[in-house]
């Protein structure tokens, strides 16, 4: 028995084989970087959250292009999401976002459009928008959260409150054919086991249709390594991190889809955890698997919503 919902699972459910998503930088920036509400970004952020700025260099269309074709040789692949994923993928005039996301109507192997983007970006003709695309294609929209909390907020610069986050579900949640997925992070030092779990509890009582779940890990160059260096705060060890996660899905609905158990940084620009690079994203996840198995327990199984 599975006791989580997975994201291929779901995606199987759906689509009837495996789907694969293909990963784009559209060139976007950020209002906590340009200035428009801060400059430098979260404290984590890098350049780009795929840490690959040949993309930058290439169109939208020569990405989706490229990123099918490498997809299709290695697993086969037929069907395929179109992931805009660097920094915020919904801040810009309708219309330049309109031609961006018109790209994926280029490539009948495309079946779903997913957007990330910040809580305070996303007003409702942007949801038009995106609602629009929903007729042809799965689409998702990806919220960043991280934490419940606005002092974990503010510790991280992220430049927004619980409160836009909150609104931005209840706008969202209006448009009931698009799906709404939240990324967490778990171990911020400004919390405790138990203001984690007060996240798992928030996003199940706004019952979100997906959730992220990453741990914190410390990236060169960001502003997060600066404060790491100087004040030395304890990352966690991968038994903390695998008994988080599973006390985590423990809380939310059963049918949440669960889109990532676990974060991953390239080896050469990661300070710490040792743990989260991609040659371990495999073993965590077997881990919190077992661990489910060892308290016979599943996703859901404390729910209070």
């Amino acid at each position: 028995m599975e006791r989580y919902y997975s994201y291929s699972r779901y995606l199987r459910e759906l689509f009837g084989t495996r789907v694969y998503r293909v990963t784009v930088d559209a060139g976007f920036t950020c209002p906590n970087r340009d200035g428009t509400k801060g400059r430098g970004g979260c404290i984590y952020c890098f350049s780009g959250s795929d840490y690959d700025p040949e993309k930058r260099r290439k169109s939208v269309r020569e990405q989706i292009a490229q990123g099918i074709e490498r997809v299709r040789r290695r697993y086969k692949a037929e069907k395929f999401l179109v992931y805009f994923q660097a920094y915020t993928n919904t801040y810009g005039p309708l219309e330049v976002l309109r031609s961006v996301y018109d790209t994926i109507r280029e490539f009948p192997e495309v079946v779903g459009l997913i957007v990330g983007t910040r809580p305070d970006c996303v007003p409702d003709p942007v949801l038009e928008l995106l609602h629009s695309y929903t007729s042809d294609y799965l689409v998702w929209v990806e919220l960043g959260l991280e934490s419940a909390h606005y002092r974990s907020l503010r510790w991280m610069n992220r430049g927004h409150g619980v409160s836009d986050f909150v609104d931005a579900v209840l706008r969202i949640k209006r448009f009931k054919a698009l799906n709404l997925c939240v990324h967490v992070i778990l171990g911020l030092p400004t919390e405790d086991r138990e203001d984690m779990l007060e996240t798992a509890d928030f996003l199940a009582a706004l019952k979100v249709d997906g959730v992220k779940i990453h741990p914190l890990h410390v990236i060169r160059g960001t502003e997060l390594e600066r404060i790491y260096l100087e004040e030395r705060f304890r990352l966690l060890e991968l038994d903390e991190y695998v008994e988080l996660a599973v006390d985590f899905l423990e809380r939310l609905p059963k049918e949440t889809v669960i889109q990532r158990l676990t974060g991953e940084a390239p080896e050469e620009l990661l300070v710490g955890p040792y743990w989260c690079t991609g040659r371990y994203k495999n073993r965590v996840i077997q881990l919190i698997r077992q661990e489910l198995e060892e308290r016979d327990t599943f996703q859901g199984a404390k729910c209070r919503f």
